[in-house]
């Protein structure tokens, strides 16, 4: 079986050379030619061992051979590896903030609940009562000030527009999964170009002000683990072509139940359970690891369709 290891630098402050290149080669059983996928940037070297492989261990292996200098390493199965399904978080992944820290700061209170998103991302307690108790300390905000906060203070991850154009325009389904609100989600998923989004729902009163309620069930780690199979299923696909990435504890069962689940800048409990992690790059990594050039890379998806909640 033929194997691939993608090495993955970040220009100015890490790129490629062939001595490093031939050093990954070394230690890799029957090394072919290394490819380029962006010269100096990125490249593939195909490996052919005698047995099946500890995908997370070569990669170890691999970064402790290059003395750990920032560079993103994926090792996987050759075969089968450009997906044609995406399932990817949105929080600190798609998007560079957590939304209800940023809500939150239009009443002095991101602090407090900044603490509370981190704890519940690295693991350290449930998803769903942490959510609970910061969408409670948001009561009153309105939705002007939801809108106000999309437009202003929520920014994209690099490489997100091409991530998604680029698997769409090769025939591959997006889907922008969260377990935040769809109030963000609608927004973030038609900037970005998604085919789909699937999020919680915030509850407001009358005049338009949160309640401090979510409607339930809420979306959590088995919510997006069921999208991931509710969409594999709808399309007809196997596991091994799907995608899933993110960077949260309740990430976990989505980046598990994927062909290929990747860490992406993740907490670090997340990043040790995932098969692959992005550390360095921007989510363009997502497509190098795919086996796309840099040339492949598409800015704009052209064909434009309404993005529609999943059902």
């Amino acid at each position: 079986m033929t194997y691939v290891a993608t090495l993955i630098g970040k220009p100015p402050r890490m790129v490629l050379t062939d001595p490093l290149l031939r050093r990954a080669a070394e230690i890799l059983e029957e090394p072919r030619t290394p490819q380029w996928l962006n010269p100096g940037v990125v490249a593939d070297i195909a490996f052919t061992p005698a047995k099946p492989l500890d995908l997370k261990a070569v990669a170890e292996r691999l970064r402790a051979a290059l003395d750990f200098i920032p560079l993103d390493i994926v090792v996987q199965i050759a075969q089968g590896r450009r997906k044609k399904l995406l399932l990817a978080d949105m929080d600190s992944t798609m998007i560079e903030q957590e939304c209800l820290d940023e809500l939150a700061a239009e009443i002095g209170e991101m602090a407090s609940i900044a603490a509370i998103t981190e704890r519940a991302m690295r693991g350290d307690i449930a998803f769903e009562p942490a959510l609970r108790e910061r969408v409670a300390r948001l009561k009153g905000i309105d939705q002007a000030t939801i809108r106000r906060v999309v437009t202003h203070r929520i920014t994209l991850t690099p490489g997100g527009a091409s991530l998604v154009a680029t698997m769409r325009t090769h025939g591959a389904h997006t889907v922008l999964v969260s377990g935040g609100f769809s109030i963000f989600t609608a927004a973030i998923a038609e900037r970005i170009g998604f085919d789909d989004y699937r999020a919680n729902e915030l509850m407001f009163d009358a005049e338009g002000r949160l309640t401090g309620k979510i409607a339930e069930p809420i979306l959590g780690r088995a919510g997006k683990r069921w999208v991931l199979q509710h969409f594999r299923e709808k399309f007809g696909l196997s596991v091994e072509e799907t995608l899933a990435i993110g960077d949260g504890a309740n990430d976990l069962a989505m980046l598990d139940a994927a062909g290929l689940g990747v860490a992406f800048h993740a907490k670090p409990r997340v990043a040790c359970a995932a098969t692959a992690r992005i550390d360095h790059g921007d989510l363009t990594a997502l497509l190098y690891v795919q086996g796309y050039r840099r040339s492949d890379f598409v800015e704009n998806f052209t064909l434009k369709t309404k993005v529609k909640v999943v059902k």
